[in-house]
């Protein structure tokens, strides 16, 4: 199995930290329309609005373990089936409420949330 090496999805600091109970991903601090960059290369196995409090939501399949979870965009760039490159532009940061944009961004493994901080390289 080929090793995963997780990247940062957009550039900005982390506004909500990870917590099994609370957050089940990070929140990254954005700017309305800044690009969104697939962490790993992946297929995209769900692209819409489907879930409630995800906004645009695309999620990416990496292998059999892992996939992750890109929500609050403002536009999809890839659809559903659509293979994508690491670095690949996938999506365009939302509104979150009225008082701040952010990127939620969530990897699971086995259908677990993980910590993404601990997979990403140091910045």
């Amino acid at each position: 199995m080929l090793e995963l090496n997780f990247g940062w999805p957009i550039k900005g600091r982390v506004l909500k930290s990870f917590s099994p109970s609370r957050n089940k991903g990070i929140d990254i601090a954005g700017k309305k329309g800044q690009s969104v960059k697939a962490s790993e290369a992946g297929k995209v196995v769900y692209g819409g609005q489907g879930l409630i409090g995800f906004g645009k939501l695309l999620i990416i399949k990496h292998n059999d373990d892992y996939l992750s979870a890109y929500a609050n965009n403002s536009r999809l760039l890839v659809k559903e089936g659509q293979n994508v490159q690491k670095g690949q532009l996938i999506a365009e940061v939302g509104d979150v409420g009225i008082k701040r944009t952010s990127l939620h961004f969530e990897i699971r493994k086995n259908g677990k949330p993980v910590n993404p901080l601990k997979l990403f390289p140091k910045k």
